[in-house]
């Protein structure tokens, strides 16, 4: 049998490997581990080496070579093999910067630097140390973050965030915000549904059996081209069209702006007025007393708005319905002007349609309002109102609309 076809140990190539790495010949190498060398030289070809013929014709230190194939230094999935590994020794101690590396390398540049930086032994980078983390690192199963001793603190505040009904990504962003400097406080909303569902038979999962775990439920919408044809003729809101708001309205770096709605309880006899400010998503809640006429209505959003300064109140979207027939009455009230949405069209309000969402996994449809005590509307008003959102740079409506409170409106 042909030298170079003799099986040796996985001892016998990892010594052979770290005797070329060091610059023996590949003769040197092959006299000191007990091979031949044509077995060296096979080695140092799958390595991603080269042999070079010196001018005497024996074998000098050798180099490594760039394959015909740049993917033979990274695997399908781009990861680094140990013949990229190798040249990476190579120039570095040829003097290259991680930068024309990974070019080399056909990788980031951000590869070259975290392999350095992980895989450093008193500040050399070792091929062998590398390829042994490698493989140790890629042992399955792993626990995963949550699961670990060391990040008990972290699982606490992603289980008080999803049993507060946050959404992942909130999560991920108030850490940020509440830990600034700490990076063991970091998690990715990506890992938070892989936990929730990849992995539905997680610890997480089980903590969380009477919950739900995220908070929409909907599987499906009403396309447009469902919706009942809009009818013809003028509306009846006359000047309070939505098209005679002011343009500081759309705007919604100008604060004072609302748009509210009604959210209906079982047999329509109940419901729940919702009121939320463009600008800063603060929401405020009022159970209406079994009745949802305008008057009532009126009567019931006057209160709400008067307990705010003027310079918060300054206009109010809300749809065609006849609840708010009364609104003249209640802007010379508050002098809060009322405009009205065109028909079918609630994304010009679309603050409140979300919020209003947002309150039906408290209060489902078919919830009898006039059964639901004030303190559980103001629970979830409050519960709304503390939740970091993603569109506020995970602040929370509350500390949005205190900012307001405590600075002096501009006359």
């Amino acid at each position: 049998m042909a030298g170079g076809l003799r099986r040796y140990s996985v001892a016998q190539r990892e010594q052979a490997l770290g005797l070329l790495e060091q610059g023996l010949s590949g003769l040197e190498v092959a006299r000191q581990v007990g091979v031949d060398r044509f077995a060296v030289a096979r080695w140092a070809k799958v390595a991603g080496m080269r042999m070079r013929i010196g001018p005497v014709g024996g074998m000098v230190n050798p180099t490594l070579a760039a394959p015909s194939v740049r993917g033979d230094f990274t695997d399908a999935r781009g990861r680094l093999t140990e013949a990229g590994r190798g040249l990476i020794a190579l120039r570095l101690r040829e003097g290259r910067c991680p930068a024309r590396i990974a070019a080399e390398l056909g990788v980031h540049r951000s590869s070259v630097t975290r392999e350095l930086h992980r895989n450093r032994v008193a500040g050399v980078y070792s091929v062998r140390v590398a390829q042994a983390r490698t493989r140790a690192n890629r042992a399955r199963p792993q626990p995963r973050k949550l699961d670990r001793p060391e990040h008990a603190a972290l699982r606490a505040i992603v289980l008080h965030g999803l049993t507060s009904h946050w959404s992942p990504q909130q999560i991920q962003g108030e850490l940020v915000l509440r830990f600034p400097d700490d990076e063991s406080m970091r998690i990715s909303h990506e890992t938070l549904y892989q936990a929730l569902y990849v992995q539905g038979r997680g610890s997480l999962r089980a903590e969380l059996a009477r919950e739900k775990a995220l908070r929409s439920g909907r599987t499906s919408r009403v396309p447009a081209s469902k919706l009942a044809a809009r009818p013809r003729g003028k509306s009846w809101v006359g000047d309070a069209a939505i098209t005679a708001r002011p343009a500081e309205a759309a705007d919604r770096a100008v604060p004072g702006h609302w748009e509210g709605d009604l959210v209906i309880g079982a047999r329509g006899s109940s419901a729940v007025i919702t009121l939320v400010e463009r600008a800063t998503r603060y929401l405020m809640l009022a159970r209406l007393p079994g009745r949802r006429d305008a008057a009532t209505v009126t009567d019931r959003l006057t209160r709400m708005i008067t307990t705010l300064p003027a310079h918060l109140t300054k206009t109010l979207t809300w749809d065609q319905g006849a609840e708010l027939a009364d609104h003249a009455r209640f802007t010379v009230a508050t002098d809060c002007t009322v405009y009205f949405c065109d028909p079918h069209s609630p994304w010009q309000r679309g603050t409140n349609e979300n919020t209003n969402g947002l309150i039906r996994e408290f209060f489902p449809k078919g919830t009898n309002f006039t059964t639901v005590p004030d303190e559980e509307i103001a629970r979830v008003e409050q519960l709304l109102n503390t939740r970091p959102r993603a569109t506020l740079g995970f602040q929370t409506p509350a500390s949005k609309l205190n900012e307001l409170l405590t600075v002096a409106p501009t006359p």
